[in-house]
Order: C-alpha cells, then structure tokens, then sequence
C-alpha cells in the first residue's frame, strides 16, 4: 500500500497495544511492538507484528530503525496500586518515557503519546493524588516541552477507563474485568468505598479508533478520548448484580473526572461501543 508505515508500539502486548497492534497490521503496516511484559502477555501477541522484549528506558539498544510513527502506551497504568511502588513507577513511567523521548528526538518520528485521564480528576487535584497520576501528568508537560525545543510532531491522548476483550484482573487490572471474573465465579464483588466515585468507561475499539484518527491528523494536547456517559462504580457493581462487599476507602481515589472530547470529535470519532450494553450482552441480563 502506498502509505504503508513502520510503527512502534510501546507496550504492544498488552491490552491496548495489542489491540492496536491488530488493526495496524489489518491496515497494512509494519508494526514493531517493545514490551518488558510487566503487565504484557505473549498471549496478546498478533500475528505479523515483530516483538521485542525490554525496557523503555534501553530503547535505543532495542529499535535501530527509525519509525515513521511511535505509538507510547508502555508504562506503568494503575492509580491506587502505585503508591505502594513509587520506585517502580519512575523507573517505567519517568525513567523510560525519557528514554522514548530522547529516541524520539533523535529520530523525528511523530509521537502519539497515552496520557493519564487522572490529571483531570478532582477538578485538576487528580494530578497529585498518586505517582502513577502525577508521572503521567508530569510525562504530558514533557512531551510538550520537547515538542517546542525540538520542533517535534506529536499528539497527546487520554484514555478513560478502558474495557473490552483481553482486559486483566488482578493487582494490575481493570475494575470490569475484575467484576466480570468475580461475577462469573458467584463471588461478591467489592468495591471501595463511598462507591460514589464516578469514571466514564471506554470500550477498547473506540480507544483504537481513536488513537488511530490522532495519529493521522491530530496535533498537540487534549485529545481526550472516552464516553462521556458515567457511572458511579456502585452502579456498575449494579449493573453486573449479586453481592456487593464495601471496602475502606484508599488514598489516590479520586471521585470524578472532567472529560472533553471536542478535539478528536472534530475528527470524526464517537463511541459507539457503551458499557451497560456490553455487559449486557456478556451475562444475557
């Protein structure tokens, strides 16, 4: 095909990366992935796409090439969790973010990078409640900067909530995948408390479509990419049914986000993929 890049994805075994790395190479690309599989599975890996294994922050031992597009998704992603590892947060999320960074400026690629929906939270205090929300906050000022010094092209996109097919459960995982594997064994599903606290919830084919819509013609920050509907997480608890167990509330939760969707609507994107139906059609309730 006469457009036919070659793209990294960082992260690209894991839930998002592989899923893009799917409809990268369904459009005719070459896609490499870099991935430490901290949270990435060989299961996630797509046919045609040219793995390799290791850190962001060793990037450069690891891409010779020169992408014509860089996708960054691999970096450390959960809210609460990360305070008990800061140190592992800064060696994912700041140590190897520069490492792509400085690849990117040497190379010129243009860099689409996965902010933090957290940085919104709380009318802006999100930003401040965890490492992980403050790494990902401090990572999209960064990128900005090197945009301006560097005179690099790059777009900024936030994620909000993401589920889907090949989500995990787990210490790193996703609120619906852990009430999906928690409602299918006939546990009860805990939710921390107030269970006031509410998130938009994206599917990840939306996500994808997204990403891929920036990627083409979008430029600079704001991209935020998500449903605005919301919903409480007693609510999705809900929406799931059977048992709810409440548990202490934990430092990091934030009780809402702002979203904005403007940008990458004007580019054409909606969701068209909601969360009550797609639970729906998983249990038939």
């Amino acid at each position: 095909m006469a457009d036919k890049k070659l793209v990294l994805v960082t992260g690209g075994a894991g839930f998002i990366g592989s899923h893009l790395c799917k409809r990268l190479v369904a459009d005719g690309h070459r896609v490499v992935s870099l991935d430490n599989y901290f949270t990435g599975s060989r299961e996630n890996h797509v046919p045609g796409v040219e793995y390799r294994e290791g850190h962001t922050k060793d990037i450069e031992k690891h891409i010779p090439e020169t992408p014509d597009l860089i996708y960054h998704l691999g970096e450390y992603s959960r809210v609460e969790k990360s305070l008990e590892e800061p140190a592992l947060v800064w060696d994912l999320n700041t140590a190897g973010t520069f490492g792509v960074l400085e690849f990117w400026r040497k190379r010129g690629s243009k860099l689409v990078y996965a902010g933090s929906s957290t940085k919104f939270g709380d009318g802006g205090l999100g930003r401040m409640q965890s490492p992980y929300a403050w790494s990902k906050a401090s990572n999209t000022e960064l990128v900005k900067n090197y945009g301006a010094w560097y005179g690099l092209p790059y777009a900024i996109t936030y994620f909000y909530n993401v589920y889907g097919p090949g989500e995990r459960a787990g210490a790193y995982g996703t609120v619906i995948e852990i009430f999906k594997q928690k409602h299918a064994a006939g546990e009860p599903l805990t939710v921390t408390a107030p269970g006031t606290q509410k998130r938009n919830f994206t599917h990840v084919e939306d996500i994808i479509k997204g990403l891929t819509l920036v990627a083409a013609s979008g430029t600079g920050d704001d991209f935020g990419i998500g449903d605005e509907q919301s919903y409480s997480i007693i609510e999705v608890a809900n929406m799931f049914g059977g048992d709810i167990v409440m548990n202490p509330a934990t430092p990091g939760n934030r009780m809402g986000s702002d979203i904005d969707t403007s940008k990458v609507r004007a580019l054409g994107w909606s969701p068209k993929k909601h969360l009550r139906e797609y639970i729906t059609e998983i249990f038939g309730s």
